[in-house]
């Protein structure tokens, strides 16, 4: 997994959730909050999409070349799923 990358992002996200918070304090017009929290959802999705890029990468390919493929198989399907709920 890309660590740096990362938290490099996730520092970014914390700070735009910030922002979102002080924008509510400061009555910001609902559009712009609104505006700014699908913002902070996208590059918390980008953040998914790379972590699972991640786990193909690494743990899959691991998995699948020196261990058990049937398990690897399990918790890539698990991975995805929880990836994929990451919207709802």
């Amino acid at each position: 997994m890309d660590a740096p990358n990362l938290h490099r992002r996730l520092r970014k996200i914390i700070g735009q959730v910030q922002a979102i918070d002080r924008m509510v304090d400061e009555d910001i017009p609902c559009e712009d909050v609104l505006s700014q929290i699908s913002a902070a959802k996208t590059a918390l999705h980008r953040c998914g999409q790379i972590a699972l890029e991640g786990h193909i990468r690494h743990c899959v390919r691991d998995g699948i070349e020196h261990g058990d493929a049937e398990k690897t198989i399990e918790s890539f399907t698990k991975a995805v799923e929880r990836f994929s709920n990451m919207g709802r």
